[in-house]
């Protein structure tokens, strides 16, 4: 942003908010780390790890159980990218393009998950469910960064400091949610088209 943009003691209020978030996670942080929730929590994941409950059938080949894992993941995704993209643009398509995100992720580390058994379409997969995850991410970045922007114009407004940056910047934030949007059905659409079945020579 060029600072002929920056009006008011933009720089000093963000430090403030960055302060203030940055002590706040890490006492919560240090908290969690402290309590006995997390150590029995660690207690069961070592056995969990020492003696894991096994269905049978888990020494048989994972071929075909991966696929319908894999594709039962990418089917997930389908189902939300496809209603997110139904809604109007605004806080329930924001909320829905969040949930296909997060659908993108568990897709993604399926597919990478069943990348040794399954080969090469397993690696393309991965690669396109990335790039979905990457953009939903971003998207996400930006709905986070709106919230935290209209906030901190609040605040510059109610100390009676020009909001006009803040404004600014979250005009512009909006602008990039609005080209991921665009942007999705065509990398979605990619990814749809990888073929999530075993290689030729697994």
């Amino acid at each position: 942003l060029p600072r002929t943009l920056a009006i008011g003691p933009v720089g000093a209020r963000l430090r403030i908010w960055s302060e203030a978030g940055r002590s706040g996670s890490r006492r919560r942080t240090t908290a969690v780390l402290d309590s006995a929730r997390y150590l029995d929590l660690l207690r069961a994941l070592e056995a969990l790890l020492a003696d894991p409950p096994l269905l049978p059938g888990a020494d048989a080949a994972p071929g075909d159980a991966l696929v319908r894992a894999v594709r039962k993941d990418h089917k997930r995704l389908a189902g939300r990218v496809a209603h997110a993209l139904e809604l109007e643009p605004g806080p329930d398509r924001d909320a829905a393009l969040h949930g296909a995100r997060k659908a993108a992720k568990r897709a993604r580390y399926a597919a990478e998950a069943a990348r040794p058994a399954l080969g090469k379409p397993a690696k393309k997969a991965a690669k396109r469910l990335k790039a979905v995850q990457s953009l939903l991410g971003d998207h996400q970045d930006g709905v986070v960064a709106r919230e935290t922007l209209r906030a901190l114009a609040v605040q510059a407004h109610a100390a009676g400091e020009p909001s006009f940056t803040w404004g600014l910047v979250y005009g512009r934030e909006e602008a990039a949610a609005a080209a991921a949007e665009r942007e999705l059905p065509g990398v979605w659409h990619r990814a749809a088209r990888a073929r999530i079945r075993r290689s030729a020579g697994s």
